[in-house]
């Protein structure tokens, strides 16, 4: 993810299979497990979510659909935090995917923005 893609179906496809890949190298217990699946349910539909506002009927539901991405990558990070307070060795892998999730986060604020200037 060094290099950013700018295309950003691409991009959002991408990160959902890098959080994947980190899902799986977390130790499977009781207090993972669940962990786990919240990250992988946030982390992969940002990109599902994206390609759904790409193909919106209105406006008003491209906007609905970009908002809902914004609020998955914050939750994404929140999910990352979470894993990294009980499993501190996942740290760096963490904080790349964590970053990857921020600058997300400030692409569909600027877009959800851009919308409601639109109105």
């Amino acid at each position: 993810m060094a290099d950013k893609e700018y295309n950003l179906e691409e991009r959002t496809a991408k990160f959902a299979e890098e959080i994947l890949k980190f899902a799986a190298k977390i130790p499977k217990n009781s207090i993972n497990n669940p962990l786990i699946t919240q990250l992988v349910k946030s982390g992969t539909s940002i990109g599902a979510n994206y390609c759904e506002a790409n193909g919106a009927d209105s406006k008003k539901d491209f906007s609905h659909k970009i908002s809902i991405c914004k609020k998955e990558t914050k939750e994404t990070k929140y999910w990352l935090r979470i894993i990294v307070s009980v499993n501190p060795s996942l740290k760096d892998e963490a904080r790349k995917l964590w970053k990857e999730a921020e600058e997300f986060n400030l692409i569909f604020s600027k877009i959800v923005r851009t919308c409601r200037n639109k109105d």
